[in-house]
C-alpha cells in the first residue's frame, strides 16, 4: 500500500517532504502542510496556539452543488521570486480530480516573502484538461474550520462587509453567530467594504482576504454552529454558472491567509503595506483635515441663512474653524444649483454665505450626495441616459434619497461630476466637500445598454474612480482642500480610502463605533484624519473623550442661540452648562494635538482585554485611553521604554503616580473614560 505524501510549507523559504504521520520542525510564524490530495493545514509556530486540527478542503470548485476538493497530487516545485512585494520563494502544485468523468487540473500556487513573514499569497487555476463541458457555479479559497478555546466569546473578529443594519465591524463569535460578508451590494443602497477578515482568540488569530486592485463581489461568510469550530472562506459565486470547454481555465483571485497575535489592527496594517506595494497608495496628511468643525446640520434641512450666520460667532469663540453646510441647499439630488426657499436670490446667496464664513477667518465645507438624481430633477428629463439600469431595464433606486443611481462607469456622468466640483469649489469658493449617502460604497451591476460596457461588473469596479474624479478635481482648483467621504453606516469601501483625505465615523450608533472604526481606519491609513463626527451622536451626546482619545477630529452641530423650530429629530441647542463642555473639550484637543500623533494599536486587544484601551505616540509622551462603563482595578501600561513616566490624567490636570517598564500597573477607578499622559522622566 502507499504510503500517504505529505509537503510541508515553512516562512523559512524551504520545503519538506515528510511521509507518514511525523514531527515538522518549526520555523516562522505560519507553517502549511499539503497532502496528496491538495488538501491544506494553516498553523503557527509553537508561541502561538493551534488554529487548525488536521487537513481541509480549503480550496475548491462546486458544480451543481457538489464539491470538488479531492485532487490527487501529480508534482509540486519552487522557485525563487523578485517582485514588487519584494524577495521570496513560489511554490507550485499540481494535481487532478475527475468529476462525472471530466479531468480537472488545478494548480495551486503559494507565495512568500521576507517583508510578510505570517503571510501566504495564493493563487488557484483550474483547467478542464478532459473532453467535457464541466459547470463551474463558485469557487471558494481558505475554507477553514478554526479551533475554539472556549474563550468567552470564542473568538473576536473583524468583519468589514456594510449593510442595512450597520452593524459594528468588530463582533464576538460565538455558537449560533452567522454573517455572509458579501461585498456586493446587500441592499438597495448598501455594499461593499474591507476585503478581509479577522477572527481571533485570546492566543492566536487567522485571517483572510483577497488582493485584487478593483472591488469584487466575493463573500467571506463566518459561522459557528456549536462551541468547537468556527467556518470562515472567501467565496465567488458567478452571476450565472460557468461553462468550461475542453481547454478552458477558471482563475481565482489572488488571497492570503496570514496568522499573528493579539487583535486585528495589525492585519489591517500590513494589508495596507501590501496594497500600497501592489498600486493603492493612501492619502498623507492634509494639515486643514485636522481642525475641528461644527456642522449646520443642527438646523436641518429647513435652516436660514440668517441662523447659519448668527451662529458663526459662537463657532469661533469655542475654537472651530470648518463650517459645514449641509443637506436642504439644493434645488434637487441632481440638480445641484440653490433653491429658493433657502437662497431667494440664487446662487449669489451662496456665495455671499460662503463670503461671511470666510470673513471670520472660518473655512466653509459643502454637503454634497453624488451619484444620486432624482426621478422628477431637471437634470434626469435633460439626461435620461445617465441613470444605471438592473437587468430588468428598471432604475436602480437609491431608497435613502428617494433618487436613482447615475452610472459611474458613463461619461457623461463624469462630466457632469466635474463640472458640480468646479460649481462649488471654484464658482462659489468651498474649501472643502462632504460626500454623504450610504450608496457611495459601491453600486450594482449596469445594464444600461446606452453604456455599451463590456461587462455590466465594470460600474461597481468603476466607483473607485468616480471618486478618484471628485477629489482630484477638488485638489487642482484648491490643493489644500478636505475631501470627506461619508458612507453612513459603511465599512468604507477599501479601494475608494485613497480619494478622501478626511474619514469619518460615519453616522454611529454609538461612541464603541467610533473608537472600533477609528481603529480600523488608523490601519489601513495611519496618515489621513479621522472624524469622530457630530459628538451629539455619541453616548449620552456629550462624549468627546472617544474621539479625542483615539486621535480623531472632534465636531459638533449645536445651534445657537436656539433650536430652527421646523426641527423634530432633537434639541441641539448650545445650553450655557454645553457650552463650558464644548469648550473645555476643544481646548483640550488644540492643546494635545493627538491626531498628529502615532496611533500604536497593536499594544491591545480590542475585543479581550479590559479596560478597552488605545495607545497614542507624540514627541516622547505616551497617551493611555481607557474606556469602560465602569471599572475599577490595575491598569497596566503596555509599550513602556526603560525608563520612568510620571502619569497625569490630562483632562482634570492630576497627577496619579509613576509607572517604569518593570513596574508598568496603576490602581485606579472610573466612569466612562480615563485619559492620561505618561512623561518620560
Amino acid at each position: 500500500m502507499q504510503t500517504a505524501k505529505r509537503i510541508i510549507l515553512f516562512f523559512s523559504f524551504f520545503i519538506i517532504y515528510e511521509t507518514g504521520i511525523g514531527q515538522f520542525n518549526k520555523s516562522g510564524n505560519i507553517c502549511i502542510k499539503v497532502n496528496d490530495l491538495m488538501h491544506t493545514n494553516i498553523n503557527t509556530d509553537l508561541t502561538l496556539g493551534q488554529l487548525i486540527t488536521g487537513f481541509q478542503k480549503s480550496e475548491f470548485i462546486i458544480s451543481n452543488s457538489d464539491t470538488i476538493s479531492n485532487f490527487k497530487l501529480k508534482s509540486s516545485s519552487i522557485k525563487s521570486v523578485t517582485d514588487f512585494s519584494g524577495e521570496g520563494k513560489s511554490y507550485q502544485y499540481k494535481g487532478t480530480a475527475i468529476y462525472k468523468g471530466c479531468k480537472i487540473l488545478k494548480i495551486l500556487t503559494i507565495n512568500i516573502y521576507s517583508e510578510f513573514p505570517s503571510w501566504a499569497f495564493y493563487k488557484v487555476k483550474y483547467i478542464n484538461a478532459g473532453n467535457k463541458n464541466l459547470v463551474v457555479d463558485k469557487w471558494v479559497n481558505h475554507s477553514y474550520r478554526v479551533d475554539s478555546k472556549n474563550d468567552l466569546p470564542d473568538f473576536w473578529s473583524f468583519q468589514g462587509s456594510s449593510t442595512i443594519e450597520r452593524k459594528s465591524w468588530i463582533l464576538p463569535v460565538k455558537s449560533g453567530f452567522y454573517q455572509k460578508n458579501y461585498l456586493g451590494m446587500n441592499n438597495s443602497d448598501y455594499g461593499g467594504g474591507i476585503p478581509v477578515l479577522d477572527i481571533w482568540r485570546k492566543d492566536a488569530g487567522i485571517a483572510i482576504g483577497h488582493t485584487d486592485l478593483k472591488p469584487k463581489r466575493v463573500s467571506l461568510p463566518v459561522s459557528m454552529s456549536n462551541n468547537i469550530l468556527a467556518n470562515i472562506g472567501i467565496e465567488y459565486a458567478f452571476d450565472t454558472p460557468q461553462i468550461m470547454h475542453p481547454g478552458d481555465t477558471i482563475n481565482t483571485l489572488e488571497t492570503f491567509v496570514a496568522v499573528h497575535s493579539c487583535d486585528y489592527f495589525n492585519t489591517l496594517r500590513q494589508y495596507n503595506k501590501y496594497m500600497q506595494k501592489k498600486g493603492i497608495i493612501m492619502p498623507d496628511t492634509e494639515p486643514q483635515s485636522l481642525e475641528p468643525i461644527w456642522c449646520a446640520w443642527g438646523y436641518e434641512r429647513k435652516f436660514t441663512i440668517d441662523e447659519i450666520i448668527g451662529t458663526l460667532p459662537k463657532v469661533k469663540e469655542l475654537g472651530f474653524t470648518w463650517v459645514t453646510m449641509d443637506d436642504g441647499f439644493q434645488q434637487s439630488e441632481g440638480d445641484w444649483h440653490t433653491n429658493t426657499d433657502r437662497f431667494p436670490n440664487g446662487d449669489s446667496d451662496m456665495k455671499k454665505l460662503v463670503n461671511a464664513i470666510h470673513d471670520f477667518g472660518l473655512k466653509a465645507q459643502l454637503w454634497w450626495t453624488p451619484l444620486a438624481v432624482d426621478p422628477d430633477s431637471k437634470l434626469l428629463a435633460q439626461h435620461p441616459d445617465i441613470i444605471l439600469k438592473n437587468a430588468d431595464g428598471s432604475p436602480q433606486k437609491i431608497s435613502w434619497w428617494d433618487s436613482y443611481y447615475m452610472s459611474p462607469a458613463y461619461q457623461p456622468v463624469l462630466d457632469h461630476t466635474k463640472e458640480t466640483v468646479k460649481l462649488f469649489m471654484k464658482d462659489w469658493d468651498f474649501d472643502g466637500l462632504k460626500l454623504d449617502g450610504q450608496h457611495l460604497n459601491d453600486c450594482p451591476p449596469d445594464y444600461n445598454p446606452l453604456h455599451k460596457l463590456a461587462n455590466p461588473n465594470n460600474a461597481p469596479e468603476c466607483v473607485p474612480d468616480f471618486f478618484k474624479l471628485i477629489y482630484e478635481t477638488s485638489r487642482e482648483i484648491k490643493p489644500s482642500a478636505v475631501v470627506m467621504l461619508c458612507p453612513c453606516g459603511d465599512a468604507m469601501s477599501f479601494y475608494n480610502m485613497p480619494y478622501t483625505n478626511q474619514f469619518v465615523a460615519s453616522d454611529p450608533l454609538s461612541s464603541t463605533q467610533i473608537r472600533s472604526k477609528g481603529k480600523t481606519y488608523k490601519a489601513l491609513a495611519p496618515k489621513t484624519a479621522y472624524f469622530g463626527d457630530h459628538v451629539e451622536m455619541s453616548d449620552n451626546q456629550d462624549d468627546f473623550a472617544s474621539t479625542i482619545g483615539i486621535g480623531g477630529v472632534p465636531g459638533t452641530k449645536f445651534t445657537w442661540p436656539m433650536d430652527n423650530p421646523n426641527v423634530t429629530s432633537g434639541h441641539y441647542v448650545l445650553t450655557e452648562e454645553k457650552e463650558i463642555v464644548w469648550k473645555k473639550w476643544i481646548q483640550i484637543y488644540k492643546n494635545k494635538m493627538l491626531s498628529k500623533g502615532e496611533y500604536l494599536g497593536g499594544l491591545y486587544d480590542i475585543g479581550y482585554d479590559v479596560p478597552e484601551t488605545h495607545v497614542i505616540k507624540k514627541d516622547d509622551i505616551l497617551y493611555y485611553a481607557f474606556y469602560a462603563e465602569t471599572y475599577s482595578g490595575d491598569l497596566t501600561f503596555r509599550g513602556l521604554e526603560n525608563k520612568k513616566y510620571k502619569v497625569i490624567d490630562y483632562v482634570n490636570n492630576i497627577e496619579l503616580g509613576v509607572v517604569s517598564s518593570t513596574d508598568n500597573r496603576l490602581k485606579t477607578s472610573f466612569n466612562k473614560y480615563l485619559l492620561l499622559m505618561l512623561i518620560p522622566q
